[in-house]
Order: structure tokens, then C-alpha cells, then sequence
């Protein structure tokens, strides 16, 4: 699966002096990032410390008020709908259509950005999602299988840069080690992989990288 990560090429993730206002706070605040292709990239902080937004920018989903980024070599202020395209958010709705089966999802999204049949086949397959399940509607799915098809849709869209807030929430043991497994065949499959997750100890076996935030700026990084 092509995710358009190629190591060597620019930074998955450039941000400078990244200002980013929630209701007029600033919840970035004044932040220097960069994330190489292909790292696991973890975020640890206290709440309000700038997790999610940083998520949030990342995905071109909140504007920076000031400084400068680029995301998968897209800028970030000029370039949102190139960086949508690229870059795939899982947060805690999963963003699935519950009337709708696991295939028909996966189609969906594929067909934004002209995925065929065989992409959404090896998407389901990739994450367990072939056979029965590919027929089942959302709404009846477990927790573990509804992460499973929010990644497998990260996979059919070929985003190069994941973006996960609170990946491990919700699901047993057994559905995280699951999650565990994808993110790491992602990584090595060429993706980037940004999360926030409580799980401190599983994400830092995870991880290629930990990176604190407080405060809205960075205060420790594990390069």
C-alpha cells in the first residue's frame, strides 16, 4: 500500500513558532515541531497542555493564528485541502457512517480520492475486516472493530500522516494490542503515525519518539 512517505523527502511535519487560538486562548503557543517521515510519534502531556490541537493543525482542521507549517510538504496556510487529502485524523467518534456496512464506508471515502475495488479489498484485509464484516452495518460493531475500520479507511484514502487521538480508548486488551500491530505495519509501510494517548506505557513501547507538550509549546523531546 502506497502511502506516499517515501523516506528522504521533506519533513512529515515542519511547524514554526505555530500560534493556534481556541476561543481566544492560545492553545499553541509559539510551538517548533519536526517529525521525520516514517516516525511513531508520541504525545504526552497534561490535559490542556496542546495535545489535540496540535492534532488539530496538523490536519488542517484549526488554523494557525501565527507562524508558519508544513504538512506532508504541503504549507499548512495555503495548501488545507492538499493537506486534508493527505493526512488522515482518527479521534473518538472514529468518523463513520453507522447505517452504513464496513465496505460501504471504506467506498466511500475511497471513491474522494479515486480508490478502486482492489484498494478497498486490501484495505479490509489488511485490518481483519474481510469476509462477514465487510457486510456488516457500522452500528454493529464492536469497539476494536470500529477502530479497525477507521484505520482501514486511513489505508484506502493513503494518507501518509495518521493522526490519532486516544487510539487505545474504549478497547480491551486484546483490540489495543491489535491497534499496536496496525500502527507499527503502517510505520513500516511508509506512514507517519502522530498520537495522543493515555495508555503511557503501550505508546512508549510504540513509539519511535516522545515528544511533551505543556503550556501549548514543546518541553521535552526524546530525538
Amino acid at each position: 500500500m502506497d502511502f506516499h512517505a517515501e523516506i528522504g523527502e521533506s519533513p512529515a511535519v515542519a511547524l514554526q513558532d505555530a500560534v493556534a487560538l481556541i476561543s481566544d486562548f492560545p492553545a499553541l503557543a509559539g510551538l517548533d515541531l519536526t517529525v521525520a517521515r516514517g516516525e511513531i510519534i508520541m504525545l504526552t502531556g497534561p490535559n490542556g497542555a496542546g495535545k489535540t490541537t496540535l492534532l488539530r493543525v496538523c490536519a488542517g482542521l484549526t488554523p494557525l493564528a501565527r507562524g508558519n507549517g508544513q504538512v506532508m510538504g504541503s504549507d499548512i496556510a495555503t495548501g488545507r485541502e492538499e493537506v486534508r487529502r493527505r493526512v488522515g485524523m482518527v479521534a473518538h467518534s472514529n468518523g463513520l457512517y453507522d447505517e452504513l456496512t464496513v465496505r460501504e464506508n471504506l467506498e466511500f471515502w475511497g471513491a474522494l480520492i479515486g480508490a478502486g475495488d482492489d484498494e478497498v479489498r486490501q484495505a479490509m484485509s489488511m485490518m481483519g475486516l474481510d469476509g462477514r464484516l465487510a457486510t456488516v452495518p457500522v452500528r454493529g460493531l464492536s469497539a476494536g472493530q470500529r477502530r479497525r475500520t477507521a484505520f482501514a479507511i486511513l489505508v484506502v484514502r493513503r494518507a501518509g500522516l495518521w493522526l490519532l487521538d486516544e487510539p487505545h480508548a474504549g478497547l480491551d486488551s486484546n483490540a489495543r494490542d491489535e491497534v499496536d500491530e496496525i500502527l507499527k505495519h503502517a510505520a513500516s509501510s511508509g506512514a507517519t503515525v502522530m498520537l495522543s494517548s493515555h495508555e503511557h506505557d503501550r505508546a512508549q513501547k510504540l513509539a519511535t519518539r516522545e515528544v511533551r507538550l505543556a503550556g501549548g509549546v514543546v518541553v521535552g523531546d526524546g530525538q
